[in-house]
C-alpha cells in the first residue's frame, strides 16, 4: 500500500487528539484532582478496546510471536503517558508554551532519529538531509505557536522555589518517550497480532498507574457543584485521543515514525490553533496572530519535506 493513502487518517487522528486535549482540560477543571481526571479519561479507553477485542477475538498471537516480542513493547502506553504526567505536574510551573514547545520538538527529532537509525525494529533509512531540515522547520514552527499559547487560565505556582528551567531536561525526555511509545506500540501490535488486544494491553497499565496514584493521593475531591458542570462529552476525551494511539499501532511501520508523528503533531497543533482562535470546547480564546500563523506555515512546510523525502 502507498503510505500516502494513510495520511488523511493520520491527520484526522491528530485533529481528534487536539480535541481530546482540550476536552481533557475541561474534565480536569471539573474533577479537581488531576489523577482522578486522568483515571476517568483513560478508563473508557480500556473498556472500549477490551469490548472490541471480545467481539473480534481473532486473530490471536501464537507462542512464536509472543516469544519474539521485545521486552519493552508492553510499555508503549506507559512511555507515552510520561508526557501526560509531565503536563499534570509541570505545566503550571514552566508554562504551556515552553512545555508544549519542548515536548513536541523532542518528539519530532526523536522520531527522525529512530527512522534514520532503524531503532526498535524500524527499517533504517539512513541520514537524509531534507527530512531533518523539515524536522527543524517543524521545531521552529512549534516554538512560534507555543510561545503564544495561553496557560489555559491556570495559576502559576510562585512558591515552589524551583527554577523552571531545571525541569526542561525532564520535559525533553518526556517528549522523546512520547515518540518512542508510538514505535513500541507498533512492536506490541506486531507481537499480539490482534490490534484490539494490543490497544487494550497498551492502555491497561496506564489506567492502573493513574488509579493507583489517585488512591494514594485522593484529595482534593470534586464537590457536587463541580460534578454538576461535567458535560456528557468530557469523559470521552481519552477515547478521542486514543484514535492517534490506535493509528500508531497500525501505521507506524508503513509510513515511518518521522512522517507519522510529524503529520500527527501538525494536525494536532493546527487544530489547537483553531480551537483557541474560536474558543471552542470551552477553551480560553486566543486569536491566531502572525506568530501562530507563521508557525503553522513552517510546520506544514516541514511535514512536506519529511513526507516527500
Amino acid at each position: 500500500m502507498n503510505p500516502a493513502l494513510l495520511y488523511p487518517f493520520i491527520l484526522v487522528a491528530g485533529a481528534l487528539q487536539a480535541l481530546g486535549n482540550s476536552m481533557n482540560a475541561q474534565l480536569r477543571g471539573r474533577m479537581v484532582n488531576p489523577w482522578l481526571a486522568a483515571s476517568v479519561s483513560f478508563a473508557p479507553i480500556v473498556f472500549v478496546f477490551a469490548t472490541l477485542f471480545l467481539m473480534m477475538p481473532t486473530p490471536l498471537p501464537s507462542l512464536d510471536t509472543l516469544g519474539k516480542m521485545p521486552w519493552y513493547a508492553p510499555l508503549g502506553g506507559v512511555a507515552g503517558a510520561v508526557a501526560v504526567f509531565g503536563g499534570l505536574a509541570f505545566i503550571d510551573k514552566v508554562g504551556a508554551g515552553p512545555f508544549n514547545g519542548l515536548t513536541l520538538t523532542a518528539n519530532i527529532l526523536a522520531s527522525l532519529a529512530m527512522d534514520s537509525l532503524g531503532l526498535f525494529g524500524l527499517q533504517g533509512s539512513g541520514f537524509k538531509p531534507m527530512p531533518w531540515i523539515g524536522g527543524l522547520l517543524m521545531a521552529v514552527g512549534v516554538v512560534f505557536i507555543a510561545r503564544t499559547t495561553a496557560d489555559k487560565g491556570e495559576e502559576k505556582d510562585e512558591g515552589h522555589g524551583l527554577n523552571p528551567k531545571l525541569l526542561y531536561p525532564f520535559i525533553i525526555v518526556a517528549g522523546i518517550l512520547q515518540a518512542v511509545g508510538v514505535v513500541w506500540n507498533a512492536q506490541l501490535r506486531g507481537a499480539l497480532v490482534n490490534p484490539w488486544l494490543a490497544a487494550t494491553a497498551s492502555f491497561l497499565p496506564v489506567v492502573f498507574v493513574f488509579v493507583l496514584v489517585f488512591l494514594l493521593r485522593p484529595t482534593p475531591l470534586p464537590t457536587r457543584q463541580d460534578l454538576s458542570g461535567v458535560r456528557w462529552w468530557m469523559p470521552l476525551a481519552g477515547i478521542t485521543g486514543a484514535v492517534a494511539v490506535f493509528g500508531g499501532l497500525l501505521f507506524v511501520d508503513t509510513v515511518g515514525a518521522g512522517a507519522f508523528n510529524g503529520l500527527l503533531i501538525t494536525a494536532n497543533l493546527l487544530t489547537s490553533v483553531a480551537l483557541d482562535h474560536f474558543g471552542w470546547v470551552g477553551m480560553k480564546q486566543v486569536k491566531a496572530g502572525p506568530s501562530r500563523l507563521g508557525g503553522a506555515a513552517l510546520m506544514v512546510a516541514g511535514i512536506v519535506l519529511i513526507s516527500v523525502f
